[in-house]
């Protein structure tokens, strides 16, 4: 089944498209000197069609181990590297930051200091199960007791993460210090959010099995 675009955004350094669907896979491509970099990337026709336009590719950047989605089928349609939770990414603005080094938890972070643009897969997310309904981005519900402290202190202008819509300007600004003042702080707010997650996972199934467009 052909996968639909909840929305597809341009911003002053690249693009970003959000799969509809509940987990809310993001994805996204950044652009410096002409050259792009898919990050954790979704192939949807669409989107992939703006991404083309944008410039040369560069390479493919996975953050998280788990992260798979299309990222070696890309990498290698397009003929350039697939770099898997890198601790580097040669010949790139991006320092790369080692979020999580875990067994069964790998994550690394970007951040574009000249830009101030920091892209996170998982550790961080602006959908409602991250933010528990309130905020403009919230910690990993698992990751909540003990946030990883890699992240702390960082202002972005641009924050693009793996789950849920881009956050620009100020609202961004101020989301990484949120995340973090409000990890344990909302712990008691996750049942409710997650329980809003399951019923709408619910519903979309129905709907889906049902034949019915989805919304």
């Amino acid at each position: 089944m052909p996968l639909t675009l909840k929305s597809l955004s341009e911003f002053a350094l690249g693009l970003s498209w959000e799969i509809e669907e509940a987990t809310m896979r993001t994805s996204h491509a950044v652009v410096a000197d002409g050259r792009v970099w898919l990050i954790d990337p979704v192939d949807q026709s669409e989107a992939m069609e703006r991404v083309a336009a944008l410039g040369e590719p560069a390479a493919v950047v996975q953050l998280l181990d788990r992260h798979n989605r299309d990222c070696a089928r890309i990498a290698e349609r397009l003929d350039v590297p697939h770099l898997k939770v890198p601790d580097d990414v040669p010949d790139s603005p991006f320092e790369a930051i080692a979020v999580l080094r875990m067994p069964r938890w790998r994550e690394s972070a970007l951040w574009w200091k000249d830009r101030n643009l920091l892209v996170v897969a998982e550790a961080i997310g602006t959908g409602p199960v991250f933010t528990t309904g309130h905020g403009a981005a919230g910690m990993h519900p698992m990751l909540r007791p003990l946030p990883p402290r890699a992240l702390r202190g960082y202002a972005p202008e641009h924050l693009l993460l793996g789950h849920g819509a881009p956050v620009h300007g100020a609202a961004a600004r101020g989301a990484i210090d949120f995340a973090y003042a409000h990890a344990r702080k909302d712990i008691l707010r996750m049942p409710l959010a997650i329980a809003k997650a399951l019923r709408s996972l619910s519903y979309r199934a129905s709907n889906t099995a049902a034949g019915a467009p989805r919304s």
